[in-house]
């Protein structure tokens, strides 16, 4: 699934544009096409999504967490990748002014009145599209973003100290921290020499504080990256080159040189140094 740097990386080729097309911003809605109607989320449904879209023009390209969002002049458009899905900007028309084919895995294809379109590309069907007056009702249990100057050691800490859940899955969930997915949890806890199932409440503050910082490095590093490439709808990311643990188990530890492991947490495959990482007593 595209965690945060990933989705960062499409927000910015998205608003800035590239040598082969313009930023989305600023173009005008012309017609949107539907292949397949349940990426639209509720309570929209294909007909309303397609009549709030026409004639808007959208203003800006965001992120938060790892939602796509599009501010139009009237409204808000919002895109979620999921499991394997990404965005991109595509000349619509051929030189001879003939409509370039829609394909296998285009979803939702926004064309502008500029000779441009927006294309959803979403392979395993799990992505979503919304429409809303109100960004707020999809983002507002969503947590704090980990590179924003609000989420400081002080507030990190006293969110740890208020749960008492394995580490692992509390990263992950959405509504405790913004972004992170499977790849830059393992990465970070990695970097901090926390083990995956430690409870949120036992870390130390020099663990708290190691964390935090390994947090906001490997999200940093993922985006000057372009995020990780792992499959083939989303390319072009180099961070996989990188990874200390991510997807290398029975390859040596960077730091020790024993064998990576790989267990289930919370249903996600699971990648640690059990030399680096030390496990609670418990377990």
């Amino acid at each position: 699934m595209p965690e945060l740097p990933e989705v960062e990386t499409i927000v910015r080729r998205l608003k800035d544009g590239s040598p082969t097309f313009p930023p989305v911003p600023g173009h005008t809605i012309q017609d949107v096409i539907i292949t397949w109607d349940k990426i639209i989320a509720h309570p929209e449904n294909p007909a309303s999504f397609k009549r709030h879209l026409l004639g808007k023009t959208i203003l800006d390209v965001q992120r938060r967490g790892k939602f796509l969002h599009f501010p139009l002049n009237n409204g808000h458009l919002i895109g979620h990748l999921r499991m394997s899905g990404d965005m991109r900007m595509e000349i619509r028309l051929s030189e001879q002014g003939k409509p370039h084919p829609i394909q296998a895995y285009d979803r939702v294809v926004i064309n502008f009145k500029a000779p441009w379109r927006l294309v959803f590309v979403n392979v395993r069907k799990f992505g979503r599209m919304y429409y809303t007056s109100d960004p707020q009702s999809i983002f507002g249990d969503l947590g704090p973003e980990p590179l924003n100057p609000e989420f400081t050691l002080q507030a990190f800490t006293m969110q740890l100290h208020s749960h008492n859940r394995q580490i692992k899955p509390l990263l992950m969930d959405q509504h405790f921290i913004a972004g992170l997915g499977n790849i830059y949890t393992d990465e970070a806890l990695f970097r901090a020499k926390v083990h995956p199932l430690r409870k949120s409440d036992s870390l130390s503050q020099r663990e708290i504080q190691q964390l935090h910082h390994a947090i906001q490095t490997v999200l940093r590093e993922g985006i000057v990256q372009f995020g990780a490439s792992l499959d083939w709808v989303y390319r072009g990311g180099e961070f996989q080159n990188t990874f200390k643990v991510y997807g290398r188990e029975g390859e040596p530890c960077p730091i020790c040189g024993n064998p990576i492991e790989k267990i289930s947490v919370g249903q996600r495959g699971t990648h640690f140094c059990l030399q680096c990482q030390i496990p609670p007593k418990a377990i």
